[in-house]
Formats: C-alpha cells, structure tokens, sequence
C-alpha cells in the first residue's frame, strides 16, 4: 500500500514557516491544487485510512531513524564501533557535534528530527479537522481513529518537549519555555506560533491524552497486531511516563497500576529472558507498544531500527556498540551481561592494527520492530513513583521484581537520590531512548569514561546544552520562535 505521504504536500501546512525556507509568494502559488489533493485523498474511508497508516508508518522511520540513539549516545551507554576501511573508531559524521554537546543551530545534525515531528502533528491535524465531514465511519469507529490521533498528537508533542525544552523541574514553577504546541493546521504567512511555557505545554500534552482516553474503545480499526497501535492500556503506559517527566507522583502511579492489573501481561520470565530478545518473529512478550518495521509486498522487512545495531560479520556490522560504562554495569550473575553479542574486530589503535572486542545488543537484531514501552518500564515508573511519595517498602518491591527477574539479589534500600531505581532503569532499558533523559530527569551530570572519544565527555547539570538547538530555519521563518539558550 502507498502511504499517503504529507511530505508531498508540505507546503500547505504551518510546518512551512517552522521549517522549510519558503517565501509566502511561493506558497500561494502552489497552496490551492495541494489543498485539493489533501481534501481527495480524505474524501473516503479508504482514504482515510490510509493516511492513518501513513502516519503510523512515519512514526515507525522516525523511531527507527538515528533519533533511536541519541539518548543512549548523549548519556554513555553507547560507543562505536571501527570503520571497516581504516579500522579507526570516530565519532559518525551525523552526529559529529551534537555528540560532543556541541550541535550548530544553522545545521544540526537533528533538524529532521524537529521537522520530521511537526510533520506528523500536521498530518494529524489534517485529519482531525475533518472529522465532521466523515459520514463513512461507524461512531465506535470515529472515536476510536480520533482517539488515537489525539494521543498521537500528544504524544509528538512529548517527545519535542524532552529534546528541545528543559525538563519541567528546571524552574521551581515551570515557567520557563516549552515548544510550539500545535492544535491546529496553520497557514503559512498568516500564523507565526509562539512557544508555550513548559507547564502550558504538559497541560495541552495531558488535554490530548485525556480526550484520547474518553474517546478510545476497543474498535481496532486497521489490521495487524493490537500493540502496534494506540489503544487505552499503552496509552496509560506513555501518559505513565509522561506523568514521571512532570513530577506528577501519584497520576505516574495510578496509570501504572492500572496498566500492571489490565495489560494481562507478565514481565518475562528469567530462564526466557534471553531467548525473547532474541527471537525474530516477533517482539518480547511484555510489549505493549511497537512500531511495526515496514515490510514489501512479499512480505519481506524493507527496513528496521537494527541497522544501528546489527552484527553479520566481522565485515558486515553497524556503528552503534555499548559503552564500557554501561558494560561495567553488569556483574557476572545478572542475565543481562549476556544481552550482547560479543565481536572481536580489528582496530587501528596508535598505528597498530589489534583485535578489539565490541558489544552489540542483543536487543534490536534482525529484523527486529521498534519498541516504544513495555511492561518492565512500567514496574520501574511505579517503583520511583511510590519512592517519591515516600513508600519506600512499595517501591522496594517493584524494584527488587525487575532485579530478581535479572537474577539479581534483593536490595533493602533505595540509596541517595534514588541511585538504585536509576541505576536498575540504566541497566533495564539501555538501548531503548532513556537515559538522557534520566539523568537530566534526576538533575545528575552526564559522565562518559570508558569508550568516550569526544573533547567534551562529561557535562554538569544543569547545561544549555543537555537539549537540541532549534533549527535556524524555523527561527529564521518565524520571528516569534525564541532559540534555546546558548545556541
């Protein structure tokens, strides 16, 4: 099926002043004919439909993309591997300065990232501000497709906040900026958006997820499996997450209860751990949300988020390895020190070439689909969560499940600043978009050692430079974006 694709009508949207360097002559010679083809193409079911898979299938290349490990990159559990020509090991050409927490606005080695993000709100936009003219669908059908929009839209939102913003509890009454929070399809030239504060934009983020909420049934409107869509139990697992970002303590543990007693999941067993990560028909057996990789029409994975982290060969291997930070994390006993396929491969280390063992993750070979959340972040939300509304004993035992499941012994106190439930979530969900994240969540500093290879490894928090820079286009266009400082 062709996706119905919104890069094809750019132009119409807001998204042209936030990004595309285009004058508004050029845009009212163009807008009129893309607007017919967008109201076509939404004028049926089927065409409906279809640009709801589209927008799913460009969440999938979004997820997929290098915007997978920059957290883990950014945070030190990931380094790289040798180039297969000269045998030396430097930092990827595409992430050669925000690497070193030192990305140029004029030419960010993420600007997709915030463009491709916008694109998708817009394209849920388009939808959205249809619905009245949609006569084709069922009423279980229509608020299922406008509950899941709504969460999509959210949902990007979210994940523009946590790159581009700082965290919520970096001003004690969360004043300070946010990002633009788009509700609406704007027309360029006529609407330039200001960003929100960081607290306005988490109360339209929980508008959206709570209009989601009310509105979702269980009316799955597109085939395939059920966790490759939002619907309401991974709905409460993000908006869990969410919650956590905010310091909301009770909402992060109220919709993590629910999703532990409702799912009908289990987390993965111990002597399974291993062979779930890595089988390859299908995603661990505690996913609750997952971008499906795309597949042609014979049914063959056209692509996959593993070719950042594939091992075939000592010929044939990807950038991406895990950090001797991250390795050092793991003692003998614990399951998880067995989650990486090891490699030796020939390095050029001070003019001589020596075989050097490489770790890749277990976690995303093949041709494996990109997981959004599972049951085990679920346990650690709930875990920090009763820690910090002072249930110690409550969120010991969340804690000590995720451990016991690792073959870990159990532990009887949280340590200083909770150093256990972050110390578990680096262990746990390595490779899987978090750790930044964390560390500018618990106001801890970025510490890179073993595999750091960058002339900035270690940044103190709090630092202008824990968030991207937006990009100059979007600045330049629209004169009511204020830049992140320091860029």
């Amino acid at each position: 099926m062709q996706h119905f694709k919104m890069k094809k009508t750019i132009l119409y949207i807001i998204i042209s002043i936030l990004y595309v360097p285009l004058g508004c002559e050029e845009f009212l010679d163009v807008e009129p004919d893309l607007q017919i083809s967008i109201d076509e193409q939404l004028a049926t079911k089927s065409g409906v439909l279809e640009a709801y898979t589209g927008i799913y299938s460009d969440i999938e290349e979004l997820f997929s993309s290098r915007f997978a490990v920059y957290a883990d990159v950014q945070g030190g559990n990931i380094t790289f591997t040798p180039s297969a020509t000269n045998k030396l090991v430097t930092i990827p050409s595409v992430i050669d300065n925000s690497y070193s927490f030192n990305d140029r606005y004029e030419s960010s080695n993420y600007s997709e990232l915030y463009s491709d993000i916008y694109e998708i709100i817009n394209q849920t936009n388009l939808i959205l501000e249809r619905f009245s003219s949609f006569d084709f669908f069922s009423e279980n059908e229509s608020n299922r497709l406008r509950a899941e929009l709504l969460i999509i839209r959210g949902f990007m939102h979210y994940e523009l906040s946590i790159h581009y913003a700082q965290n919520y509890n970096f001003t004690s009454d969360a004043s300070h900026l946010g990002i633009v929070y788009n509700t609406k399809t704007l027309i360029a030239g006529e609407d330039f958006p200001s960003r929100e504060s960081i607290d306005q934009t988490y109360l339209l983020i929980q508008t959206d997820f709570d209009k989601g909420l009310e509105l979702m049934n269980d009316e799955q409107i597109a085939s395939g499996p059920v966790y490759s869509y939002f619907n309401k139990v991974n709905t409460c697992a993000l908006y869990a997450r969410i919650a956590l970002q905010m310091n909301d303590w009770e909402k992060a543990r109220d919709l993590a209860n629910e999703v532990i007693n409702t799912s009908g999941l289990s987390l993965m067993n111990t002597n399974l751990y291993l062979d779930e990560w890595e089988k390859d028909t299908a995603p661990v057996s505690e996913v609750l949300l997952e971008f499906s990789a795309p597949k042609t029409t014979n049914g063959t994975v056209s692509s996959s988020i593993s070719e950042h982290f594939n091992y075939v060969s000592t010929s044939n291997y990807t950038l991406y390895v895990a950090s001797g930070d991250l390795l050092s994390l793991y003692n003998s006993s614990d399951i998880r020190s067995n989650m990486f396929v090891e490699a030796e491969l020939t390095t050029s280390v001070n003019g001589a070439e020596i075989q050097v063992p490489y770790y890749f993750t277990k976690k995303f070979q093949g041709n494996a689909g990109t997981i959004c959340i599972r049951l085990s972040e679920i346990y650690l939300i709930r875990s920090e969560a009763y820690a910090r509304l002072n249930n110690i004993s409550l969120s010991l035992n969340d804690l000590n499940s995720i451990r016991n499941r690792a073959n870990l012994d159990s532990i009887s106190s949280l340590g200083t600043n909770f150093e256990e439930i972050f110390m578990e979530r680096r262990r746990e969900l390595a490779f899987e978009r978090h750790l930044l994240f964390d560390i500018i969540r618990f106001k801890r500093d970025v510490n890179r050692n073993e595999g750091c290879i960058s002339s900035l490894c270690n940044v103190s928090y709090p630092s202008n430079f824990f968030i991207l820079p937006i990009p100059a286009s979007s600045v330049d266009l629209n004169q009511n974006i204020q830049q992140n400082e320091g860029y």
